[in-house]
């Protein structure tokens, strides 16, 4: 069964996250065998369980690419700036894994954190209730 090409670029999408998180799985659990209290750092954790989260809700966006009645160009922008959002989420948590400058983001934010998690949550929402409009227009 064929799909089409953008749900195909929402699943490499998908897979290539998984794999991602596979990877940091690694890294966690190198992480928590060295460790004195076993623990990986908290942002290596999450680092971890965000990819994996994050391949399995692109995985369902896919579903919604596939199944929406809006053209091609709107469900492929929609689910690219979701996979965009969760790709740079997943890369800072990497980040402040790897850096280990702190346990908590959202402790003594930078001004610019604000505007980040603004377009993140506009971003985020918004792209998926174009699909989700455009899923129960065509199915409904």
């Amino acid at each position: 069964m064929a799909v089409s090409a953008e749900t195909a670029w929402v699943l490499l999408a998908a897979g290539s996250i998984f794999v991602w998180a596979l990877v940091l799985g690694v890294w966690k659990w190198q992480a928590m065998t060295t460790a004195a209290d076993g623990r990986a750092h908290p942002y290596v954790d999450i680092a971890h369980r965000s990819a994996l989260l994050y391949s399995f809700a692109t995985a369902m966006i896919a579903i919604f690419v596939e199944l929406s009645g809006w053209p091609a160009a709107v469900n492929a922008t929609a689910a690219g700036a979701m996979v965009v959002m969760f790709v740079i989420t997943i890369a800072n948590y990497t980040r402040l894994g790897l850096t280990r400058e702190t346990e908590n983001q959202m402790h003594n934010p930078p001004p610019a954190l604000r505007l980040v998690l603004a377009a993140l949550i506009l971003g985020e929402i918004g792209s998926f209730c174009v699909l989700l409009t455009g899923f129960a227009v065509e199915q409904l």
